[in-house]
């Protein structure tokens, strides 16, 4: 059908001629209401962007002198943390005198992931490393929830 014979048959229904595939041979061509497919168009990519999740980072921080009991509640609020897909930076402070034991730190935060890799293994995003007086590593879920 020519083009002009295409778009006089679109008005005289009260609708309008959208290309849909143009580099086709011969060009294909659809009869819709374009205003009605706009909106279902910019919907969908609405519903899109709102359903995608980008990970954010949570930050759980502890100190040398924390209690078990502490430290378990922490390691809870980790795992609702990667739970969710987000991710988890772990920050171990000292201060002052402490410094001097940076090894009391290490082994904190080893035991912290090893609470938190109980249910559901972790992947170690950041290596733990010194940034002044806070030893910290950034922790993500292997099995990402989507």
């Amino acid at each position: 059908m020519s083009s002009r014979a295409a778009n006089e048959m679109a008005v005289s229904y009260g609708l309008d001629l959208f290309c849909v595939a143009p580099g086709a041979q011969p060009p294909v061509c659809k009869i819709i209401n374009y205003g009605k497919y706009r909106f279902e168009k910019q919907k969908s990519e609405r519903q899109q962007k709102k359903n995608s999740k980008s990970a954010t980072l949570k930050e759980v921080q502890l100190h040398i002198s924390i209690g078990a009991h502490d430290l378990a509640t922490k390691a809870k609020h980790a795992k609702g943390f990667l739970a969710d897909g987000d991710k988890v930076n772990v920050r171990v402070v000292l201060k002052g005198r402490e410094m001097a034991h940076q090894e009391i730190g290490e082994e904190l935060l080893k035991k912290f992931v090893a609470l938190v890799e109980e249910e559901n293994p972790v992947n170690i995003e950041k290596a733990p490393s010194w940034e002044g007086k806070c030893y910290s590593a950034i922790l993500a879920s292997k099995s990402k929830k989507q």
